[in-house]
């Protein structure tokens, strides 16, 4: 659990019995995980679309677009080398619960960091959860499948912050920050341990 929080700052662990679960709904994991991917592009082009005249951002996330949308043929790959489907997409409960805490008034800095900081904790928890499965899965391909995947989430998630701390006071930013990391303990510690999902 602390090397989890040194590096995230996640509050709660996810539930190991998460791994096992996965392992068995394989079909379903991959699915989900295609999901996520592609409404990670969609969100990416969203901030570009959202704020064209933040320069720092639409540069460095024009990128991530590219990378985040190769990531979903790469799971619809795996999915297909299997002779798996990919299944319908699935409401995210998790996801779900975080926008419940974005601030909807306020000023517009308020919001823009909101929208940051919830693509962060997105990618730090995904981070986690590939860490998860890049150790406790017994196909050996698909650790290192997801290893890869971990790394990546790693990156996208410093991102997030670096962009924060780029556009609004560092301190406004770790207090928000905190706000979010234990907001989002709850979430973990109350959704349903399901291995159909990633998160």
């Amino acid at each position: 659990m602390s090397q989890t929080k040194n590096i995230l700052g996640l509050q709660l662990p996810t539930d190991p019995r998460w791994v096992d679960l996965a392992s068995i709904s394989l079909e379903e994991i991959l699915t989900d995980h295609a999901y996520c991917e592609q409404k990670a592009t969609a969100s990416c082009m969203s901030l570009i679309q959202r704020y064209p005249s933040k320069e720092m951002l639409v540069n460095e996330l024009s990128p991530i677009v590219t990378e985040e949308w190769g990531h979903f043929r790469l799971v619809l790959a795996e999915l297909q080398k299997r002779n798996l489907k990919l299944g319908k997409q699935r409401k995210d409960e998790y996801v779900n619960k975080l926008l419940e805490f974005q601030r909807r008034g306020g000023g517009e800095e308020e919001r823009f960091l909101d929208q940051l900081l919830t693509m962060a904790l997105i990618e730090a928890r995904s981070c986690e959860r590939f860490k998860r499965l890049s150790e406790g899965l017994d196909d050996e391909y698909l650790r290192n499948f997801y290893r890869r995947f971990m790394e990546s989430e790693a990156g996208h998630y410093h991102l997030f912050i670096e962009l924060c701390e780029n556009y609004i006071d560092k301190e406004v930013v770790r207090k928000r920050w905190k706000e979010w990391l234990e907001y989002e303990a709850e979430i973990i510690g109350k959704i349903e341990v399901r291995g159909d999902r990633i998160h």
